[in-house]
């Protein structure tokens, strides 16, 4: 009975550590872009059918590199993504890239935290300082829990954003006569590059960034089998998203790429009383964004649940308040594209250095 008991418990603590690990890798990822659809829109829906195809090749890289983040981090023993940044990159290459993390780190959280200050003036009629308060403080008493904080706020409220996102889509999918061989054969109106393979690889490496700090970070707490398998399955539960979202935006060409904010037309067949819970759901992926990219700041400069981590984090929220003063707009049209880059450099050499230890173990036999 004693054994038992102690298997049952191990069990649970496993499959706890499991959805604590696929939380923070999806509430690192799905932002206010992602919840407000135009993401999607811009990297898949407008390529078309074609843009199906995109998400499928975004679902195996995102699942792929969960898995091989969370291997790379569990075998190094990281407590912040410097160590694994020094691996993939080198000791030089890895200080650089180190120190530009650190700043799109703060530049997100400007960037969230300017995105709150929009959802409260243009959905609730409140005050921009408010949105911007309130996203600070509630990251701030988060981080005061340390790591187990983190992971606890991500479990509670990353759930709800996810199965909103999916709620809207199958809801607007359903009212879709054609099917998904119609879907899949709708025409391409544009998006951010020439095809769906390019679009797919940049979407994912713009999206790595802030995954990367986050699950390194969990290097020290969590078993290789279980950080392994949750980062796999949180990579797939991201692609199940993508594909949805953009399988319910082709069914709603063209009208849904006239809006800023797709989604909120998608969840129309909800009615107008949706309108304020649909700010709340953009707001919530505002607010775990802004914890994830805090952690990450707080976690490379300090060990976690530490005084000092506590306040890195606090002085992170002070440090990304300046950035605010900026629109929402204009922040994102000059820092993500950055991101984009800084992104695309850390995704091919986590594709290719795993390839290239194969083949120098092989050409050493």
């Amino acid at each position: 009975m004693i054994l038992l008991a102690v298997i049952i418990i191990r069990q649970r603590q496993n499959i706890w550590l499991l959805v604590k690990v696929i939380s923070a890798y999806i509430g690192a990822v799905i932002g206010a872009g992602f919840a407000s659809g135009q993401e999607i829109m811009q990297f898949f829906v407008l390529h078309g059918g074609a843009g199906l195809m995109g998400a499928v090749l975004a679902t195996v890289l995102f699942a792929y590199l969960g898995g091989l983040v969370m291997f790379l981090s569990i075998a190094m023993r990281s407590g912040s993504y410097r160590e694994v940044f020094g691996f993939l990159l080198g000791k030089k290459a890895g200080r650089f890239m180190d120190i530009l993390n650190l700043c799109m780190l703060l530049g997100g959280m400007g960037v969230m935290m300017a995105g709150s200050a929009a959802v409260f003036t243009e959905h609730f009629a409140l005050p921009s300082q408010i949105g911007i308060w309130s996203v600070a403080i509630l990251t701030a008493l988060v981080l005061m829990g340390g790591l187990e904080g983190v992971l606890i706020a991500n479990v509670c409220l990353v759930p709800l954003k996810y199965l909103a996102v999916l709620a809207i889509s199958l809801v607007a999918l359903l009212g879709h006569p054609g099917g998904l061989f119609g879907l899949a054969s709708s025409a391409a109106i544009g998006g951010v590059t020439g095809n769906w393979v390019m679009a797919g690889f940049l979407y994912v490496s713009y999206n790595m960034i802030v995954p990367v700090a986050v699950l390194a970070s969990l290097g020290q707490t969590v078993p290789l089998r279980i950080g392994m398998l949750g980062g796999v399955l949180g990579g797939a539960l991201l692609g199940g998203a993508i594909f949805l979202v953009t399988a319910a935006g082709l069914a709603h060409l063209p009208e849904a790429a006239t809006y800023q904010i797709p989604m909120l037309y998608l969840a129309g067949s909800f009615g107008n009383t949706f309108h304020w819970g649909f700010g709340m759901l953009i707001w919530l992926a505002i607010l775990t964004t802004v914890i994830a990219n805090a952690h990450g700041f707080a976690s490379r400069l300090a060990s976690q649940n530490r005084i000092y981590y506590r306040l890195c984090g606090i002085g992170a929220c002070l440090l990304a308040i300046p950035l605010t003063s900026f629109s929402f707009t204009s922040l994102v049209r000059f820092l993500y594209p950055l991101f984009g880059y800084a992104g695309l450099v850390l995704l091919v050499t986590l594709l290719a250095k795993p390839l290239l230890g194969i083949f120098r173990d092989r050409c050493l036999e």
